[in-house]
């Protein structure tokens, strides 16, 4: 492996630096040694170059909300398997949630995700520490022990804490370590059974609801908690557009709020859900056309800060279930480019520094990690996109351990073409050329 990587004569986009023009970046030692018109334009022998022409260069891409499964559900996904993916899909770095088995939430088990990704991770793992004991929404888990073990952010995910009391003292203590308290937005006394929008499809349908007012009604509540504690709030998976409404409202009264969104509730309505397949169903459910345009439009306005993908393998046996018993979710990794270019590209909806800086740049600002910038002494995590090249999302080709999308056979456009982690290149499509 080269100590020197110069990628080549590609358009390079970093918004923390406000650059959209055409350079080189040079990586060397971990770190990007230079960036310009000709920084490396006279390579040594045995530096590595990466013909970038035509393509764009990105700081690495930052996926915030994935589940890697690992410790006890490896027969879905490990540590190895998920950044595998990741650095397949163009990601350098993900944040694992805390619903694993046992769940994230000591410092023991924050110091076994770093130990496992130091050996097996394929991209950079920050983990997410769990906020109350085993996620019950009752207890407080250790949010300094984890905090100071390496956590970067605090939730509940896959739950919403329900009892306000305790949601207001998670959110003191962890406003005093200055991390992100985000949150699964679900009123489970509004949510029930439900198991797709609740709406005229699931009446037609026959299976149960899953209202908008479940998400919205969290979001309400925890804004005005969020406020009174001065935590860094952050709502994860948004999908309704009462929901965007709230997160922009609370943003124009001086709250210290953010929002994600995933590709699905960017492309995808209740209308998927009519073939009962499972691989359909996830939590927020898809929703409404009006839903999915009110998503789009926080994108583009800024409402909406990141795009993620809640990454969440399942084994083929959960997902062959009836759509009722089937567990929620969907796998996103390797497709979530393609996917957002087709949601926010194509259409013009935004240009490529926005989406660049909601996959990259914003996340990294708010876990506070590195990255996210092409800055000179940056660390060298560096995705380079093929924007034009088509190809057919084939489930079986993926490197997930699992298959759970509901795009497998989509024609797309755009993908990684080279995924540079750390100064090391981990991903390199440009290879089998």
């Amino acid at each position: 492996m080269a100590d020197t990587i110069i990628v080549r004569g590609g358009r390079v986009i970093d918004p923390a630096q406000e650059m959209d023009q055409c350079a080189d970046v040079v990586l060397a030692d971990g770190k990007v040694a230079a960036i310009g018109p000709r920084a490396g334009a006279s390579a040594a022998p045995g530096d590595e170059v990466i013909d970038a022409a035509g393509m764009i260069v990105a700081p690495g891409l930052i996926d915030m909300h994935v589940h890697l499964r690992e410790p006890g559900g490896e027969e879905k996904e490990t540590i190895a398997s998920g950044t595998a993916a990741a650095a397949a899909g163009g990601f350098t770095a993900v944040a694992c949630m805390p619903n694993t088995s046992p769940a994230l939430d000591s410092d023991a088990e924050i110091e076994f995700v770093l130990r496992q990704a130091a050996r097996a991770a394929s991209t950079r793992v920050y983990p997410i520490g769990a906020l109350t004991k085993n996620r019950e929404g009752q207890q407080l888990a250790e949010i300094g022990m984890m905090a100071h073990a390496g956590a970067v952010a605090f939730s509940d995910d896959g739950d919403g804490i329900a009892d306000a009391g305790v949601c207001l003292r998670a959110m003191q203590y962890v406003a005093m370590f200055d991390r992100l308290f985000i949150q699964h937005c679900e009123e489970r006394s509004l949510a029930g059974r439900g198991c797709m929008n609740a709406g005229p499809t699931a009446t037609r349908l026959g299976l149960p609801g899953l209202p908008a007012i479940a998400e919205e009604a969290m979001i309400e509540r925890d804004v005005r908690l969020a406020r009174q504690t001065g935590v860094r709030y952050h709502v994860a998976h948004v999908s309704t557009a009462g929901a965007v409404e709230l997160v922009r409202r609370a943003k124009a009264a001086g709250g210290r709020v953010t929002a994600e969104v995933c590709p699905h509730h960017l492309l995808l309505t209740e209308e998927a859900c009519v073939g009962y397949d499972p691989n359909t169903k996830m939590n927020p459910p898809l929703r409404t056309q009006a839903d999915v345009d009110a998503c789009v439009a926080g994108v583009r306005d800024g409402t909406i800060d990141c795009l993620v993908t809640d990454h969440a393998p399942h084994s083929h046996s959960e997902k062959e279930l009836g759509f009722q018993e089937a567990p929620f979710g969907i796998i996103g990794l390797e497709t979530a480019l393609p996917l957002l270019i087709k949601a926010l590209i194509e259409p013009n909806v935004i240009d490529w520094p926005a989406l660049i800086a909601a996959l990259s740049t914003r996340p990294a600002a708010l876990l506070r990690v590195e990255g996210g910038s092409l800055r000179v002494g940056a660390p060298a995590d560096v995705t380079v996109i093929d924007p034009q090249a088509e190809w057919t999302i084939d489930a079986e080709r993926m490197l997930s351990r699992s298959r759970n999308t509901p795009f497998d056979g989509w024609r797309v456009r755009g993908r990684a073409a080279a995924t540079i982690v750390g100064g090391q290149l981990r991903h390199d499509a440009l290879a089998a050329r």
